[in-house]
């Protein structure tokens, strides 16, 4: 095989590996992985929206970012021993 070609397939081949391997690792496809990092990315976002609410209105949301950090916690823990 020509050099160029091996050396493609082999950038190929190791381009995929990273984009795959933790995916694996947790018994998920990409897609399936990008899903579920977006889902705890907006619940992280929200719970940050109201951990500044509660910083300048400290009567307001007064367990929700500690709580919802909990929830998520649990959620990945059990993702983990799937």
């Amino acid at each position: 095989m020509n050099m160029r070609v091996e050396r493609k397939k082999y950038l190929g081949d190791k381009m995929k590996n990273i984009f795959t391997k933790h995916p694996k690792e947790v018994n998920e496809t990409y897609f399936e992985h990008m899903c579920c990092a977006m889902k705890f990315h907006c619940t992280l976002l929200k719970l940050s929206l109201c951990a500044l609410i509660h910083a300048v209105f400290p009567f307001l949301c007064e367990t929700t970012a500690s709580d919802g950090i909990k929830e998520l916690n649990d959620c990945m823990q059990t993702r983990r021993k799937k």
